[in-house]
């Protein structure tokens, strides 16, 4: 009998990180790109993101992603920048199958929500890519690193879930 059995597949995914600006986001369009509809996937941080001025409406306002992690994506054909932070709390479903957490912290969180409910924890340690100092070209170099490491651990727990390009495709693309 084989002892290296494959996870049974998930219906739903939750990627957990501390604010939800970077890593968390990126994990979740990734999967979403490789899965399609197959797989219900979402993503949300510990805490809320920080406040900034949005001159246009002159007021403080939510940040959004991190925009090094909208150009790193964007790089790949994804599109993030209308993507909301969000926290556990604002979560319109807390049913997950599994939840993957990428820091320490969302670890322990992931663990807790865990108590109640039937649903498997994974955590990917991932690098914070917001810690990296220097030029822009070394700071988009380190979101890379992060976002190829998420894509390779996405693509050996999940490619056996991936969508076919006819799944993919735009409405009436076909």
């Amino acid at each position: 009998m084989p002892t290296d059995v494959p996870p049974l597949a998930p219906g739903a995914v939750l990627f957990a990180c501390n604010f939800n600006q970077v890593r968390s986001p990126m994990a979740e369009a990734l999967l979403k790109r490789l899965v399609g509809t197959r797989v219900y996937v979402d993503s949300c941080g510990l805490k809320r993101p920080a406040m900034v001025h949005d001159d246009s409406r002159d007021e403080d306002v939510e940040a959004g992603v991190d925009p090094f992690a909208q150009a790193v994506m964007a790089e790949m054909g994804l599109d993030i920048t209308h993507y909301r932070p969000k926290t556990f709390g604002d979560l319109e479903d807390s049913s997950f199958d599994l939840v993957v957490s990428l820091t320490p912290e969302a670890h322990h969180r992931a663990v807790e929500l865990a108590r109640s409910r039937a649903a498997d924890i994974e955590y990917w340690p991932t690098h914070d890519p917001t810690l990296t100092e220097g030029s822009r070209e070394a700071r988009l170099e380190a979101f890379r690193q992060a976002r190829d490491s998420l894509a390779r651990r996405i693509a050996e727990r999940f490619g056996d879930l991936a969508a076919s390009p006819i799944d993919l495709a735009p409405d009436r693309a076909l």
